[in-house]
């Protein structure tokens, strides 16, 4: 008989009918990941879920805003990110005009974050208008998770990235959006840069969870930026992403002590080198 233990089991990602279910129950923790390094330390670090946004745009690519990233940009780091995880939801934005301008265009596009891009889940923007998209695309087994409130892909008619819902009548366009993608089969929605209030209305009008970001603490859960919520740009710090690190200060530190070392031969040691 083997004395060999058999190797630990890895707990199964949760699918998107059990992050629903977990409404009322307890806060989905979720974050942004864009590379397999990112993604495997999210995924032990046991975030329920790991969304590939394409904020990546912004945060990996350097550009004012998302609109520029592209359908191959958002298969590319879902792949890579999917290596990495195996715990978490993995969820993937669809990026701007991939789903606009038709459901076919909505359904070939999301099909490709599934099947080429292993992504278990997608994202997509917008309230009423996209209502029947969601529908669509839940009724093909494609799971889909809204986004309302400050959406950045309508950065240009907002007039930048500002808080939306303060009006009252923006306010109620917004609840009424959440209600309409919640009622067409979305599982989750994410509600960003709205006040606090409206989020907490929201949250109590709709069956599935809501995940805030600049949001108030009464959403379903929330999500950040992983670079904003690891500090890794030291020059960039939203109101709403707390810092539970200062990894771009460390990191400097370490880059600046490397050059020393090496400029004055300490680095590589005897001990760093091959006989």
């Amino acid at each position: 008989m083997s004395t060999t233990s058999a190797p630990p089991s890895v707990p199964s990602a949760p699918s998107a009918d059990a992050l629903r279910a977990r409404k009322g129950h307890s806060k989905l923790v979720c974050i942004t990941a864009y590379d397999v390094a990112f993604a495997r330390l999210c995924d032990r670090a046991g975030v329920d879920l790991i969304l590939v946004g394409d904020s990546l745009g912004m945060v990996v690519q350097g550009h004012a805003n998302t609109l520029p990233v592209t359908m191959d940009d958002m298969v590319y780091h879902t792949r890579a990110v999917r290596r990495g995880t195996t715990r978490a939801h993995l969820c993937a934005d669809l990026p701007f005009m991939s789903y606009q301008s038709s459901q076919d265009d909505a359904v070939a596009n999301a099909g490709r974050l599934i099947k080429d891009g292993g992504a278990e889940s997608v994202k997509l923007e917008g309230g009423v208008e996209m209502a029947e998209t969601v529908r669509r695309l839940v009724s093909i087994g494609i799971p889909v998770m809204g986004h309302v409130g400050m959406t950045p892909q309508s950065v240009h008619r907002f007039g930048g990235f500002k808080v939306q819902g303060r009006q009252t009548d923006a306010a109620q366009h917004i609840l009424e959006g959440a209600r309409a993608i919640a009622e067409a089969g979305a599982y989750s929605m994410v509600l960003e840069g709205v006040p606090s209030s409206l989020a907490e209305e929201i949250t109590r009008s709709v069956q599935v969870p809501t995940i805030g970001i600049g949001a108030g603490a009464a959403c379903d859960g929330q999500i950040l930026v992983l670079n904003d919520l690891l500090g890794l740009d030291p020059d960039w710090k939203p109101k709403f992403a707390r810092r539970f690190a200062t990894l771009g200060i460390e990191a400097i530190g370490a880059l600046a002590q490397y050059a020393s070392e090496v400029r004055d031969g300490r680095f590589p040691s005897l001990e760093e080198s091959f006989k």
